[in-house]
């Protein structure tokens, strides 16, 4: 069983920054593809960006690219987010979510394709 649990959140003017932290206990980091998704009040959970077990591929929601980065430390056994120039529409709650991969290079969009979620970290960025 992994658990998963974010840090980072906060309130934030809009064009600003923050970086989201996901750390993981209770089995193999390396073993996992890591993705962060989004919920903001009234709309479904949405994909945000996703990373390979590697940390070689990554891939974002168009929303986001150019101004969200993910990162990962196996070592660490920490996956981050790196948000800048936020806007008022970035505002939700974040999730980090682990999908046990068999290759190093796969990442994943689909929250069906998750085995353990985090309890998700707010976000608010005021206009």
């Amino acid at each position: 069983q992994v658990q998963l649990i974010e840090s980072g959140g906060g309130l934030v003017q809009a064009g600003g920054s923050l970086r989201l932290s996901c750390t993981a206990s209770g089995g193999t980091f390396s073993d996992y593809s890591m993705g962060w998704f989004r919920q903001a009040p009234g709309r479904e959970r949405e994909f945000v960006a996703a990373i390979s077990r590697n940390g070689d591929n990554t891939y974002d929601a168009d929303s986001v690219k150019g101004r969200f980065t993910i990162s990962r430390d196996n070592a660490k056994n920490t996956v981050y987010l790196q948000m800048n120039s936020l806007k008022p529409e970035d505002t939700a709650v974040y999730y980090c979510a682990a999908a046990l991969a068999y290759s190093f290079y796969h990442y994943f969009a689909r929250e069906s394709q998750y085995d353990y979620w985090g309890q998700g970290t707010q976000v608010t960025v005021s206009s």
